[in-house]
């Protein structure tokens, strides 16, 4: 059987509302390059063959314009709407929603583009290449219709200077395997500790615990589960103008189901992103660090 090169999907379509405008377009590399940029350049190197975006109609054609100008010749790419009526089979819903249904239902408009294994990513996320190249290793050896994997990332590593943040804390089994997600809306350093509040309590969360940051491998088979979860999704909660099918609701589906394993794969990789408008300065030095250390060249496409 020939084997197939790994597909990374990018979910562009949302905006950031604490940061504000459309972060996934901002400048932050030495010569203009855009946090996806980073992703990109590390997934053609550790061996993805395509690169879907999941963009809105109404940036669509200014999108296309700037990644197209980079990426011709380099990798093939691809483009997909979310929408909201995408992939709902007609429901109607409540009057004063106003936006899609959240990522996984982002992953599902990606149904008909691609047909091989593939990875899920942000796009306002820098990952690392160490993350590339371990999905794209469990791409190429390991992932099957039940075996899914999501990167695991250092809780030390994923924090804001500039405030809270929300962190999926990943429960972990002996096996690696992913027993469950559970989100933490206000995680925070405070002195020689990470804590996060629920309900004006504080829980201290040890600095290794693993978190996701929506960086998932899945195979092409994923999409009729999560077609299926989404139908009984906007059933149950589609009456809700607020409500969001989120990837971490198929994650735990998948596994309270039955139906396979997730496995969490620890990546050494440092987080950064741009949570708040005031990260970006921070961003920006990191980047020229990781530039001036040789991980990435000065300009990145030619």
């Amino acid at each position: 059987m020939l084997q197939m090169t790994p597909t990374l999907l990018i979910l562009a379509a949302g905006m950031g509302s604490r940061y504000g405008g459309i972060k996934q377009m901002d400048s932050f590399g030495p010569s203009g390059e855009t946090i996806m940029d980073y992703s990109i350049f590390d997934a053609i190197r550790s061996g993805f063959g395509k690169i879907v975006f999941v963009i809105r109609k109404d940036f669509a054609e200014n999108f296309k314009a700037i990644f197209e100008a980079k990426l011709k010749g380099k990798v093939a790419t691809a483009y997909v709407m979310q929408e909201m009526d995408s992939y709902t089979d007609g429901y109607v819903p409540a009057a004063e929603r106003s936006k899609p249904w959240g990522t996984a239902h982002a992953v599902l408009c990606a149904k008909e583009t691609i047909k091989e294994p593939f990875a899920v990513i942000n796009a306002d996320d820098f990952y690392g290449r160490d993350a590339f190249e371990k999905a794209a290793k469990f791409l190429n050896e390991k992932v099957s219709p039940d075996t899914w994997c999501i990167i695991g990332y250092q809780l030390s590593k994923t924090l804001s200077e500039n405030g809270t943040v929300s962190r999926g804390v990943c429960q972990v089994d002996q096996e690696g395997n992913l027993i469950g997600i559970a989100e933490r809306v206000k995680i925070y350093p405070e002195g020689d500790a990470i804590v996060y509040e629920e309900n004006d309590h504080k829980t201290v969360l040890p600095a290794n615990t693993s978190v996701s940051m929506n960086f998932w491998c899945f195979p092409e088979s994923s999409f009729a589960y999560i077609q299926d979860l989404f139908r009984q999704f906007l059933q149950a909660n589609g009456d809700k103008p607020k409500s969001e099918f989120f990837i971490p609701i198929v994650g735990d589906a998948f596994i309270k189901d039955k139906k396979g394993v997730i496995q969490v794969i620890q990546t050494s990789a440092k987080w950064f992103g741009v949570t708040y408008k005031e990260d970006a300065p921070g961003v920006k030095q990191s980047i020229d660090a990781l530039v001036a250390a040789g991980v990435y060249p000065e300009k990145l496409w030619d």
